[in-house]
């Protein structure tokens, strides 16, 4: 499997993260990740480091991630996702249309604090295009804010029914689109994109 890089330094790596593809394995022990298929790569060129992914994408999600060229310097990019100094934006498509064009969701999740921030950038027949930002990093934060809204994203099934949704999808329709972060080495800033992959352009060339 070919994994676009789209940014890499002497410390830092981002993929494209294809739908469907676990980053690391689950209990379950599976052998394919995206995780396993980049260290092969990694190998086979030769390379003496090893890559660590610095935080988490769904199975379902595609789009930027992040990896760390050796242990050490996943802490150091882990530490800045905690402290919330990286800048995350994706795109999601959510069934219906939100009452409000923009705003933030405040519900807490697993009894912690969560936060994130959306703006709807197109309504389309039975859905929204959104652009989130989640200001927490709590786990599949988006995909439960936009639930408790009573607008799950399309392609949903671990958070809500298929079978309550006349519009359906092959995939979960969430894409991380943009990560911005400060190198915690060298202190520049690192801007990193991720057009739509072609599954969701198809999907919206589908439903006008």
């Amino acid at each position: 499997m070919n994994i676009p890089v789209l940014y890499e330094d002497e410390w830092f790596l981002a993929a494209d993260k294809p739908s469907g593809l676990l980053v690391i394995p689950t209990a379950k022990k599976e052998i394919r990740t995206l995780t396993s298929i980049l260290n092969e790569d990694v190998k086979e060129r030769g390379l003496k480091y090893r890559l660590h992914p610095c935080h988490r994408l769904d199975r379902e999600t595609s789009g930027v991630i992040i990896y760390a060229k050796g242990k050490s310097l996943q802490k150091k990019m882990m530490q800045e996702f905690k402290h919330k100094r990286i800048r995350k934006e994706y795109i999601a498509f959510v069934h219906g249309y939100l009452p409000r064009k923009n705003g933030r969701i405040s519900i807490p999740l697993e009894g912690s604090h969560a936060q994130t921030a959306y703006r709807v950038i197109d309504e389309k027949k039975d859905f929204s295009v959104v652009q989130v930002w989640p200001l927490t990093g709590r786990t599949n934060q988006i995909r439960l804010h936009f639930k408790a809204l009573g607008h799950p994203l399309v392609g949903e099934t671990k958070f809500a029914f298929r079978k309550d949704f006349s519009l359906k999808a092959k995939r979960l329709c969430l894409h991380s689109k943009y990560l911005e972060f400060i190198n915690p080495v060298n202190k520049k800033t690192i801007k990193i994109s991720s057009a739509l992959p072609s599954e969701l352009v198809k999907f919206l060339k589908n439903h006008p």
